[in-house]
């Protein structure tokens, strides 16, 4: 993720004046793949050796956010003790964790750093396409005022566009991230599962059920979760429902079938929200929450 918004700002005109990383051939990577070959490269141990950036990140996994605020922290109160040389000048940290506030920064907005969060609402797996897609990207921003302000012009600049939360409501934002993408992955393989119990290979099975997935995202886009909704709880069709819960219990899939259940009582406030008839929905409910079929 560093390396992603590091190549994205630096493709703005950002100049990039350093990276930071455990091993220092890992830095050194960074840089090159951000495109900021004279960027300095550090390793944790030399912090000392930072510059003065007006902005830092701090794009460490989230267990590590708290302490390497406080290295950091306690860095600029030892050279403030030897120098005043830019000492009033104003500096942003953010981090980029999903699921922690910028409360994990106390250290640093202690030492009179302006202080936030910046977290792309994106999956990013490798630096090069992730900084591509981060233009695509939704940033959640939240923090002191300053530092809000410069996590948004930050987002601006790389083509994006942001929104801001409460600290409190962190996590809540995180869990609903998860749900939205990792969740969705994992609900994928559970359907790839029980496609493969039809017959089919693993990959084929993905490969049919790719575009049936594309088809529902596309359906999103286009209209409300209820109008987007199709199929058997749309149409509120019992019947279906029963030979899809008789299935699961024959195979024995108790993982299918606890998602199948829960997914489908919420589907069924969606079909009430579009219209669907109130007598089969009822009927649905109860085949849904009673134990045994």
């Amino acid at each position: 993720m560093g390396t992603a918004l590091a190549r994205a700002l630096s493709s703005e005109g950002y100049v990039i004046e350093s990276f930071v990383a455990r091993h220092k051939a890992r830095a050194r990577r960074a840089a090159e793949l951000a495109g900021a070959r004279h960027a300095l490269t550090l390793t944790n141990r030399q912090l000392a050796e930072l510059p003065e950036s007006d902005i830092l990140f701090i794009t460490t996994p989230d267990d590590a956010i708290e302490s390497t605020a406080a290295q950091l922290a306690a860095n600029w109160k030892s050279r403030s003790v030897k120098s005043n040389i830019r000492k009033s000048r104003a500096r942003t940290i953010l981090h980029a964790s999903g699921a922690l506030s910028s409360e994990v920064l106390q250290t640093l907005s202690d030492a009179g750093f302006a202080t936030g969060s910046m977290h792309p609402l994106l999956s990013v797996s490798d630096a090069v396409h992730g900084a591509e897609r981060l233009a695509s990207a939704f940033f959640c921003i939240e923090g002191d005022r300053r530092a809000q302000r410069v996590a948004r012009s930050l987002v601006r600049d790389i083509g994006a566009k942001s929104f801001s939360i409460n600290a409190s409501d962190k996590a809540l934002y995180h869990a609903a991230a998860v749900m939205a993408s990792g969740h969705v992955t994992a609900l994928f393989d559970i359907a790839t599962e029980m496609l493969t119990r039809c017959g089919l290979e693993p990959k084929r099975s993905r490969a049919v059920l790719l575009p049936l997935l594309r088809s529902a995202l596309e359906n999103l886009y286009a209209s409300d979760s209820a109008h987007a909704l199709t199929g058997t709880f749309a149409r509120a069709d019992t019947s279906t429902v029963r030979r899809h819960l008789s299935a699961l219990n024959s195979k024995k899939m108790t993982d299918a079938l606890a998602a199948y259940k829960l997914l489908g009582l919420c589907s069924l406030r969606l079909a009430k929200e579009a219209g669907a008839s109130s007598e089969a929905l009822k009927e649905i409910k109860q085949l849904l929450t009673t134990e045994d079929l």
